[in-house]
């Protein structure tokens, strides 16, 4: 069920009290980013309050935006078309914009509505149209990023797997989907895939971590589609055959022996909280925060102030398109 929140949320404000709020942010090192997902959505009603939103983002001029994956819903088609027509939009961004994968582009697209088609190779014709060159983002200024396809060979498939480094933060994209993660254990090839996709995720992790340890980064951001499915359980701890125990084992683990804050971004519920990370068994991980950002009906964005000499890292101010407000 999806939770109904006001635009101005008291996560966000106590966020602007945990880290330096953007009219503070001075240091040498101080950039900011926009983070955003699941848009557009509702299609093609929120290809205008789309274009509105780029416009906002660009007049911002971030040092980058991050686009979290789900370009449309779950239940309208997975065509080619609609994939290059929000790729299109993504291209109208001034600056550099980096993509990582949802389920609306694949794992749902089996649905009638949807268009029935095989998951998979709806998949691999997102990474063929989104991931042309997997060492450049998207967007009118593309920028650098180091790809697992490239630097793992044995993970080559993973094109969408990007990390990259700003000012001594380190960001890494990993693709981890809502609906189970793609586990579904009675359909063997969608397992075979969810597998093979945990293994590289883990791999990609670990490195980022070891990364950023070796190079005395002052903080990681992890950004990926998937909201764990952390609120759906009354313990908060994830059952046995849960498409994210590994992955959220794995961000315990780096982030324990890195020490320094961590942020995760996601999207995939439509609204937006921020609260500490809590691991697979439900508890709370030190110096871990998780963003989740606007979604849907929502057509807006995050804008985050880093300044790695700072305590906190972070700070947080959405960026509202007044234009995009819904009743």
């Amino acid at each position: 069920m999806r939770r109904i929140l006001p635009l101005a949320t008291a996560a966000v404000l106590a966020a602007s009290a945990m880290a330096p709020a953007a009219e503070s942010v001075g240091g040498d090192k101080a950039f900011s980013f926009v983070a955003l997902g699941d848009m557009p959505y509702n299609i093609p009603g929120d290809y205008q309050k789309f274009d509105r939103l780029i416009a906002a983002v660009n007049k911002t001029k971030p040092s980058f935006t991050l686009h979290v994956g789900d370009i449309k819903s779950g239940s309208q088609p997975c065509s080619d078309e609609i994939f290059q027509k929000t790729l299109d939009q993504f291209q109208t961004f001034d600056g550099a914009l980096v993509y990582t994968i949802g389920d609306n582009e694949w794992t749902d697209c089996h649905r009638k509505q949807a268009g029935g088609f095989d998951p998979r190779e709806r998949l691999k014709r997102v990474r063929q149209m989104f991931f042309p060159d997997p060492q450049k983002s998207l967007g009118k200024m593309p920028m650098a990023v180091e790809s697992q396809s490239r630097l793992m060979p044995e993970f080559a498939t993973y094109v969408e797997n990007s990390r990259f480094e700003k000012n001594g933060v380190l960001f890494i994209g990993i693709h981890v989907v809502g609906s189970n993660n793609g586990f579904e254990t009675i359909d063997p090839e969608a397992a075979k895939e969810f597998f093979e996709r945990d293994k590289a995720n883990i791999a990609w992790l670990q490195a980022g971590f070891k990364r950023a340890q070796e190079s005395s980064a002052k903080a990681v951001v992890i950004f990926t589609q998937a909201e764990f499915d952390q609120g759906r359980f009354p313990n908060g701890s994830m059952p046995r055959q849960s498409g994210f125990t590994n992955v959220l084992d794995a961000i315990e683990t780096g982030a324990t022996a890195f020490a320094k804050p961590v942020l995760v971004v996601n999207g995939d519920e439509h609204f937006i909280e921020l609260k500490p990370m809590r691991n697979s068994r439900g508890k709370a991980i030190p110096n871990v925060l998780k963003l989740m950002v606007y979604g849907e009906e929502d057509v807006h964005a995050i804008r985050v102030i880093v300044d790695p000499d700072s305590a906190g890292v972070f700070g947080f101010v959405p960026l509202i398109v007044p234009e995009n407000l819904t009743k």
